[in-house]
């Protein structure tokens, strides 16, 4: 393939060394930069483990970074332009993310099969040596009885699987144990519902439809019963699920973030309703996140409107950090019009290397940007590619995804007007759902051809995931091409502001209270309530608790709201006490309240003066209730009794207000 290392050095940071056989004839080249120890990063991913274990026999300390630009630019088409492209891919490898923490799962081997047939026996023969195998199979189990009890068989239908691989909870109903005498086809004892039952793993063949959400679960196996091949697969999955395992802690969640509820009314529910693997409860006034549950998929982390739940493989900031070097390389290496095209491994991968090796590659200006999900990518990383100067990105996915993908569906639906309204235009996002390598080109060539940002950011982001957010909408106001201050969004977007029908509000301020990051605030110096643009998340607390139900949530981006002052909503003058002059509430309510009452409540009536006690503080109203000798609460309570009652009511005598015993 052409190397052309001009652009390479154009683009990327240090020294750069060029070889065509580095892992062969010129390997003593590799010992000879590998030997100082410094940052290092080698264009070729086939032979990392030669690498490697070149660098470990001569005692480098450093890791080494690896980057694959032979399937990805080299064996293309377009291969003689690919140099910035390279070079893109180079400074991209060479930014290193914080490992990602983990958590352990323990099994222990013990596995239930199940299935409708014969199919369900053939696995548990197949297993029965490795694992500590029971065979359920559903109603009516119609099949023949094998000639060994090796492992249990029984009847009954699974209602409910709950658990993770070394901690599945299992409830059955119809269940009966098979009977040792059964002769033409197995025969059951007396059945129960509810029967429950742990493991650590379990294979389902039974071809119906999923026991857990969306098949994504640790220790969870489906095969198709008709499929031999199928079952044979599994089974061997099966085999291997046996000790201690480790799976990155794929969410980092911060509880005094969350925006889910508060005082027993909900606001948030965005991370509930995208999770594909129900690893999400609610749990009071927040959520709670599984972490031995997670599939990984981060839709919870993109729809997250506080940043509560992050993404740790990588992290939000460093994944944009790795985006900022690709681009900025590619630029500076003289490339144009970048397209990015976000996949993942598993199946973008793949994908790309069979196109390279048995058609024309990828285009020049198509940079692919691999992650562990797809569905990871959010706002802040789609604004951020945009502000860098990219002309458009692609998102790869399978023709038939593993999950719901509605949550990357929702932050292309948000990205979209915001890029249209600052002058971006369309198709800048879409979806590519293929698993034919002639699809992903077809669909690639349709990329806009126009670099529609005339001055590209070049911020590096740090900080959290609503920071790097805030950052990068910033930047991608500044560089596009027809800035406004305001575009209105769709429903649920996690930007807006707050109106309040001023006449109906009392000011009550529970609206306050329950606003999770502080957007409405009051004043402490007199009944007012403000609000802060640039910390709403449209949660819908605020809204849900207002007992007038005057409160309008408006989704927008105002790019001004990080600099505008704090805005009022409602502002009254206080009242004062009357006695005291201490201001104690608003004038409009205390007003309200003395109208409601004068002459119409028994708490009050008798006396002009006792609806006074309504216009003092609460330090003034307990004196001058004890000074009027009135009783607030409704009619005189029971004369206290003395000695002398007692005494009287012993000797049967009346009292002086003509009481007896």
């Amino acid at each position: 393939m052409p190397l052309d290392a001009d652009a390479i050095r154009r683009g990327c940071r240090g020294e750069v060394t060029a070889a065509t056989q580095l892992c062969g004839a010129e390997l003593g080249r590799f010992k000879a930069v590998a030997a100082e120890d410094g940052p290092l990063t080698v264009a070729c991913t086939q032979q990392a483990a030669l690498f490697s274990q070149v660098a470990s026999e001569n005692n480098r300390a450093n890791s080494i970074q690896f980057a694959n630009i032979r399937e990805t630019a080299g064996w293309s088409g377009d291969a003689d332009r690919a140099g910035p492209k390279m070079a893109a891919l180079l400074a991209g490898a060479a930014e290193v993310a914080a490992p990602t923490p983990t958590v352990q799962l323990e099994s222990g081997g013990v596995i239930l099969i199940y299935g409708r047939d014969e199919a369900a026996i053939e696995a548990g023969d197949l297993l029965k040596e490795h694992l500590d195998v029971t065979v359920l199979i559903a109603p009516p189990a119609a099949i023949a009885p094998p000639r060994n009890a090796d492992y249990p068989i029984a009847k009954g239908r699974i209602t409910s699987v709950k658990g993770h691989l070394g901690a599945f909870d299992v409830v059955v109903d119809d269940f009966a144990e098979a009977a040792p005498s059964s002769r033409r086809a197995l025969t059951f004892g007396a059945s129960r519902n509810n029967a429950r039952s742990t493991c650590d793993i379990v294979l389902d063949l039974t071809g119906g439809p999923a026991l857990v959400p969306a098949d994504l679960r640790d220790g969870y196996l489906r095969a198709d019963p008709g499929s031999p091949a199928a079952i044979l697969q599994a089974v061997l999955k099966a085999r291997d699920l046996v000790g201690t395992f480790e799976k990155p802690r794929y969410i980092t969640f911060d509880t005094g973030l969350c925006a889910h509820s508060r005082s027993k009314r909900t606001g948030c529910t965005r991370c509930l309703d995208s999770c594909p693997a129900g690893a999400i409860t609610p749990a009071g006034n927040y959520v709670a996140i599984d972490a031995d549950i997670c599939a990984g998929c981060g839709q919870c982390a993109t729809a997250c409107p506080t940043g509560a739940a992050s993404y740790a493989l990588p992290a939000e900031d460093a994944l944009v950090r790795k985006l900022r070097a690709m681009l900025l390389a590619y630029r500076q290496a003289g490339g144009e019009r970048a397209v990015v095209l976000v996949h993942d491994e598993s199946h973008g991968g793949p994908l790309i290397d069979a196109l390279s090796r048995f058609g024309d590659g990828l285009p020049a200006n198509v940079l692919p940007f691999a992650v562990n999900e797809v569905t990871q990518i959010g706002l802040e990383s789609i604004t951020a590619a945009f502000a860098y100067g990219v002309s458009a990105v692609r998102f790869l996915l399978r023709a038939k995804p593993r999950h719901d993908v509605s949550g990357l569906t929702r932050t292309i639906a948000l990205a979209d007007p915001i890029l249209a309204g600052l002058g971006f235009g369309p198709a800048r996002l879409s979806v590519i759902a293929t698993d034919d390598p002639d699809g992903l080109i077809e669909a690639l060539r349709t990329a806009p051809a126009d670099a529609p940002t005339p001055r590209p950011a070049s911020f590096r982001a740090v900080g959290g995931k609503r920071d790097v957010l805030r950052f990068a909408l910033a930047e991608l106001h500044r560089a596009a091409p027809a800035p406004v201050d305001v575009i209105p969004l769709p429903e649920g977007a996690p930007f807006g502001a707050v109106e309040v029908d001023a006449a109906g509000c009392t000011l009550c301020l529970s609206c306050v209270s329950v606003c999770p990051t502080s957007a409405l605030r009051d004043d402490p110096e007199r009944p007012a309530l403000r609000f802060v643009e640039d910390s709403c998340v449209q949660c819908g607390l605020c809204r849900t608790t207002c007992p007038e139900n005057v409160i309008t949530l408006v989704p927008q981006i105002d790019f001004r709201a990080s600099r505008a002052p704090t805005r009022v909503l409602k502002e009254e003058e206080p009242f004062c006490c009357i006695r005291c002059g201490k201001p104690f509430g608003v004038k409009s309510s205390i007003e309200r309240v003395v109208a409601k009452l004068e002459g119409q409540h028994w708490m009050y009536s008798g006396s002009a003066q006792r609806l006074d006690a309504i216009k003092m503080c609460a330090d003034c109203r307990v004196g001058f209730v004890a000074e009027q000798g009135f009783e607030s609460y409704g009619a005189p309570g029971p004369t206290v009794r003395t000695t002398d009652d007692y005494l009287r009511d012993r000797d049967g005598k009346r009292d002086p207000v003509g009481r007896s015993n």
